[in-house]
């Protein structure tokens, strides 16, 4: 097998195959392999099972640039979405430049021979790769662990207890009693679609969380559709959606009374007029965008609210007991299946260990130039999507990115690109999100920094076209061929 390719990616979930289409497209004489731990494509999408899977950004823009997204929803499912990625990988012999159940554990840069040495575990044994130019899309959170506090006592519960993050097959929840720990977007996604067949489903939180209704189909979609080419149709609806996200969400941080004001009438309007109801556990204590927000089409989450087959609970556990948990005002949630939607654990560069000339680089002590190149560390990019909009749209600049990088090389004859950061430059975190995920590990990860080619915008508009600015001869420091 081939063990040395100018461009190695790590990853072979959306970022993945993303980066290979662009790689295919705008670099055609660059040999690539995709390095996949895991047996199968998909990453985040193929490794959640949990009942109600989805996306939480509109398929639209969460979907890929180059391949028009045919559908009607406005958030596609997880089976849904991992069927669209693996034809897209078919449709463009993507798929046959993946070597699955290849882990990367370490990279280190040969300043000497101006590349990278990987060493990967396959099949039990260690071997290595070399590559020109290393790109990492194995996302920000480990595949292989979730995140559960400590619960008290939880050894004394002889229910079902489940993290989403490994959802057994065969958990049968029909007519019993669950109770979910969590708020974030997989206890809102979950609560609905278990509530049509548990006894009753109940959302325990530890505080409230910004909620807000989509509609399940886009009426605006189902026209263009009918009447213009798919890609035209999906370039427009696109466009749409990036506009809207970014619009919203810069209201909601220049004026987020405005923002909790309207998505406050939006839920007490969907839960019938309960201000009680709002006030108790759907009035969050932050501001809209200061965490995630999380969707539900169709009202689905609001609806089976209303229903009774689930209800919300704002308590903290003091302990777990045989048959369910004690709530720290006394109050007890009786539970069959408890499941621990608390949250995943960070894991920076997918935890492989990087190094240039046998020297380990702390990533948390580096910065991002452009939002993907690590400073001080040649021909290394990291895939980091967007926050606060699709994950997607921020992986395709960060691709394009590469490829100009890769272009620009071969024409000033560059053997390696290193973005060198100013000294003393002020560092920002990286991820801007109060989330607790975030707050737990998000120092762990490359900075940010105040302005210009360091500073990741969140803006998709500004973003796109700080990407497509020249300045590389003025902000690279470059190595000849040999």
């Amino acid at each position: 097998m081939t063990t040395s390719f100018d461009v190695v990616i790590v990853g072979a979930g959306l970022s993945g195959i993303n980066a290979a289409y662009r790689l295919q497209e705008r670099c055609p004489d660059k040999t690539y392999a995709i390095l996949e731990a895991r047996d199968s494509m998909g990453g985040t999408w193929d490794l959640f099972r949990y009942p109600g899977v989805r996306s939480d950004s509109d398929i639209f823009t969460f979907g890929f640039g180059f391949k028009p997204w045919t559908g009607d929803k406005t958030l596609a499912d997880g089976a849904e979405i991992l069927d669209y990625l693996r034809e897209a990988a078919s449709e463009n012999g993507i798929d046959q430049h993946i070597r699955y159940g290849t882990k990367v554990l370490s990279a280190d840069w040969s300043s000497p021979h101006q590349k990278w040495h990987l060493t990967i575990e396959a099949d039990g044994r260690t071997s290595s790769i070399d590559a020109r130019f290393l790109y990492l899309c194995c996302g920000y959170y480990r595949y292989d662990a979730g995140y559960t506090p400590d619960f008290a006592d939880l050894g004394s519960f002889e229910g079902t207890f489940v993290h989403p993050q490994f959802w057994p097959e065969d958990l049968e929840y029909a007519d019993k009693n669950v109770v979910i720990i969590g708020s974030g977007a997989t206890a809102v996604t979950m609560l609905p679609a278990m509530a049509r067949t548990a006894r009753h489903v109940t959302m325990l939180q530890r505080s409230a969380t910004w909620i807000t209704p989509v509609p399940f189909r886009d009426k605006t979609a189902e026209r263009l559709q009918s009447i213009l080419p798919a890609k035209l149709a999906h370039s427009i609806l696109r466009l749409r959606y990036a506009t809207l996200r970014t619009v919203f969400y810069s209201y909601c941080r220049r004026n987020p009374e405005g923002a909790r004001k309207l998505l406050l009438e939006l839920v007490t309007k969907m839960l019938d007029g309960h201000e009680d109801l709002v006030a108790e556990h759907f009035t969050p204590t932050y501001n809209p965008w200061e965490q995630r927000l999380c969707a539900a089409p169709g009202a689905d989450f609001f609806k089976a609210i209303r229903s009774g087959d689930a209800s919300v609970v704002s308590d903290r556990i003091d302990h777990f007991e045989p048959d369910g948990i004690r709530l720290v005002s006394g109050g007890k949630l009786e539970a069959d299946v408890v499941i621990s939607a608390t949250g995943l654990q960070l894991l920076p560069a997918g935890g492989i260990e990087v190094s240039v000339d046998g020297r380990k680089i702390e990533l948390n002590q580096t910065f991002l130039w452009r939002g993907a190149m690590v400073s001080g560390v040649p021909n290394l990019a990291i895939c980091i999507g967007y926050t606060n909009s699709s994950w997607t749209l921020r992986s395709d600049i960060a691709a394009k990115l590469v490829c100009r990088l890769l272009r620009y090389m071969d024409r000033k004859n560059l053997a390696s690109v290193t973005a060198s950061a100013p000294n003393g430059m002020p560092r920002s975190p990286l991820f801007n999100l109060k989330s607790g995920y975030f707050q737990r590990a998000g120092d762990q990860f490359p900075a940010q920094g105040p302005r210009g080619s360091w500073r990741l915008y969140q803006n998709y508009f500004l973003d796109r076209m700080a990407t497509r600015r020249g300045g590389f001869d003025r902000e690279l420091q470059g190595q000849n061929v040999r």
